[in-house]
């Protein structure tokens, strides 16, 4: 009991095992990390990675320790760095032949790969609209120098290209703030309606400049989820503004929350919620691809209604941070539909929502 207590007061899975590698202890956060029931089970029924068991062998067989990085294929990939060490045979151990800690290294690779992917991102993306303003301007200052109409017409693009680099470093620096933590799930519960009343009210305006309106049906009862209520709000804000920047002028966005019994591939209850518009649809072709950075069905149009192409990539990378899930159905000329599902909550007093 005293054993368990320590264990458990330790931030890194800890596995205590047998010279058969039989678990004969395991701390919370490994009970957390493998979900399975481990205690006196072998090992490999909980952790099959080759390299740990490897490892783990190389240990019972007599090597002092022996430790290695390896990557656990989980609902979100980890990088661990994994240590394991022998116990004298001597020792008052009660059968423990070797003790496993994994020490967490997937945020400081996650940080690097955004270092990295944001570089190469930025300076792709960037790259074009940098040179349409730096043409603009030789122009200004040339042959369109004493031109009133071409250096007003000239103001108006460069602003524009401005603006649209502001917005993709902004999406660029979101993206990189969520996969980052994506390994990490949240733990506070959020009331959905809240949420999507939080999401929905500054995109009113935007959606009246179009003739459009939204229109939100969820229901008072609804159960809270496990969430993170910044996210969540931006989830339904990504999904509402893109209906309102590509459905038909004077239609409506519907936003639909219900409960559901089971969520597809994932199972356990939650809540689902349902963005549908009114519009062009899109190819069957691209729909696997809508979630991928920079991915755009119409380049061209995305550009010029101020898509970054990053917005579903953010809405996918939140809900896998969530272990819910994200589908998308559209039929040409009539519209699409982009579901959210989230695992409902255990308790039922929501986290403070923000505003705005």
């Amino acid at each position: 009991m005293v054993l368990r207590v320590i264990l458990d007061s330790l931030p890194d899975p800890v596995v205590l095992l047998s010279g058969r590698r039989v678990v004969v202890e395991a701390n919370c956060a490994a009970r957390e990390l493998f979900g399975a029931p481990m205690i006196g089970r072998d090992l490999a029924m909980a952790l099959r990675h080759p390299g740990v068991l490897d490892a783990v062998d190389a240990v019972l067989a007599g090597i002092e320790s022996r430790s290695t990085e390896v990557t656990l294929p989980l609902e979100v990939p980890r990088s661990f760095n994994v240590y394991v060490a022998g116990m004298p045979e001597d020792a008052a151990t009660g059968g423990i032949m070797a003790v496993l800690v994994l020490s967490e290294t997937t945020l400081a690779r996650r940080a690097e790969e955004m270092r990295a992917d944001f570089i190469a991102n930025a300076s792709h993306e960037l790259r074009s609209p940098l040179a349409s303003l730096l043409g603009f301007i030789e122009t200004l200052r040339g042959p369109a120098s004493r031109d009133e109409a071409a250096r007003t017409r000239f103001l108006e693009i460069m602003h524009r290209e401005a603006k649209r680099m502001a917005r993709l470093l902004d999406d660029l620096f979101s993206l990189s703030r969520v996969e980052v933590n994506e390994h990490v799930p949240p733990r506070e519960t959020v009331d959905i309606a809240l949420a999507l009343g939080n999401a929905v009210d500054p995109l009113v305006m935007r959606a009246a400049e179009r003739n459009m309106t939204i229109q939100i049906d969820a229901s008072a009862d609804l159960p809270h989820v496990i969430g993170d209520g910044d996210q969540l709000i931006q989830i339904f804000r990504n999904l509402v503004e893109n209906s309102i920047r590509y459905a038909h002028a004077n239609t409506t966005v519907r936003v639909r929350a219900r409960a559901v019994e089971r969520i597809p591939d994932i199972g356990g209850s939650g809540v689902a919620v349902t963005v549908e518009d009114t519009s062009d649809g899109i190819p069957p072709e691209s729909i696997p691809r809508l979630t991928e950075r920079f991915y755009r069905v119409d380049k061209a149009r995305s550009q010029a209604l101020g898509g970054t192409g990053l917005g579903l990539a953010i809405v996918k990378h939140i809900v896998n941070r969530h272990r819910g899930k994200l589908t998308i159905e559209s039929e040409r000329g009539r519209g699409s539909r982009f579901t959210v599902y989230l695992p409902q909550a255990a308790r039922a007093r929501p986290a403070a929502q923000k505003a705005g």
